[in-house]
């Protein structure tokens, strides 16, 4: 039995345009973007011949949403494209079509409208600052949104006859590259003839998101100084490089240890690291993959940005490294750069099914966070 398609719809309040879409997540490959498509469903009668348009845009923003009546806030939009469906510029039997496109036309009739749009290759990855508790409505993110509305015009936009739906833009991790991270270094000590030989190690360079990041620590103390209060972390660091040039390094997990290493001896043993979302809930200025405000979120990604990119055009980076550090008489510390990713997923099998389940275009929601207007509510089906 074939599988059946499971498709995202998501209403206006007027009951004016529907949009169906296949999917919420959008991945980069490198070489190229999935693009994004789908198709919106009108009503005559509620359009009363109005224009529909469809939008796709990718907004940096920095700042509380609140604070935009007050202009301190900072957005701006990294991408920008509007494209009327309705009344058609072209007719729809000559385009071409995805396959979800071709099944949702021919389930859904003579009023539906497809749509299609292409990332350029220079934008980032979807990727959102986690806010406190008590905080309220959007902070820092890079987001990215489908729109559809009708109107007489495309800046004739009203809440009662629009749908908008945050998509997300986000990445997998390259081929392995074989490459074993090392980082070694010698410390000397004022009074102390030989040095402290310390290295740091891990079995590969990329992780995935839930995958323990196991660490080797050798060493060699010569020096006549003794070694204690070890501990061993993971921290990430977001640079947001956009507007503000500010830096957040935040440990997303820590072991501290009561190993110590005395003059004249040495020491290697393993520790685990367990870098997670879970264990850092209520952490403020966590970089999370995608929106902040829904259980299938995850720390964010490592960001890789390609060569011939404009780091500025990001609008934040993501980076993540082992840190050791230790006492001896001051602290001493060693850091090792790796990437924290997503699995590359197995292709999905193609159908041939027209069979299709219409879900809301919502995700799970986490408890305790104020939602504004403009975020995904429960829609009739």
């Amino acid at each position: 039995m074939s599988p059946k398609h499971v498709v995202f719809k998501k209403v206006s309040r007027d009951k004016s345009v529907t949009v169906y879409m296949a999917k919420r997540d959008f991945v980069d490959h490198c070489d190229f973007v999935d693009p994004v498509d789908g198709i919106v469903l009108i009503d005559p009668v509620q359009v009363k011949g109005k224009k529909v348009y469809v939008m796709l845009s990718c907004t940096f923003r920095y700042g509380r949403q609140d604070m935009d009546v007050m202009g301190v806030a900072f957005r701006r939009d990294l991408f920008l494209v509007i494209r009327q469906v309705y009344p058609e510029l072209q007719d729809k039997e000559k385009l071409t079509h995805t396959k979800i496109q071709q099944k949702l036309l021919r389930k859904l009739g003579n009023n539906a409208y497809p749509f299609f749009f292409e990332f350029p290759d220079n934008l980032p990855c979807s990727v959102a600052l986690q806010p406190g508790p008590s905080d309220e409505g959007k902070k820092c993110a890079v987001e990215f949104e489908v729109k559809a509305f009708c109107g007489d015009s495309h800046d004739d936009i009203n809440k009662q006859s629009s749908v908008h739906l945050t998509i997300r833009k986000i990445q997998f991790s390259p081929e392995d590259t074989k490459v074993t991270p090392l980082a070694e270094t010698t410390f000397e000590f004022l009074m102390s003839e030989k040095p402290l030989n310390v290295k740091l190690s891990l079995p590969k360079e990329t992780f995935y998101h839930g995958e323990p990041v196991p660490v080797t620590i050798e060493i060699t103390n010569s020096s006549n100084r003794n070694i204690k209060d070890i501990s061993i972390s993971v921290e990430q660091v977001t640079n947001i490089i956009l507007y503000a040039n500010d830096k957040y390094v935040k440990s997303v997990a820590k072991e501290e240890t009561c190993d110590s290493v005395p003059s004249g001896t040495s020491l290697k043993t393993n520790y685990t690291l367990y870098p997670l979302l879970a264990h850092n809930k209520d952490r403020r200025g966590l970089a999370l993959d995608g929106r902040i405000k829904h259980e299938d979120t995850n720390l964010a990604s490592s960001s890789i940005v390609k060569q011939e990119v404009l780091r500025e055009v990001q609008g934040m980076l993501v980076s993540y490294r082992v840190v050791l550090k230790m006492i001896a008489s001051g602290e001493l510390s060693l850091e090792l750069p790796f990437k924290l990713m997503h699995p590359k997923p197995e292709p999905a099998k193609p159908s041939d099914s027209d069979d299709m389940v219409f879900e809301e275009f919502k995700r799970a929601y986490l408890k305790g966070v104020v939602y504004g207007d403009d975020d995904e509510s429960p829609t009739e089906a």
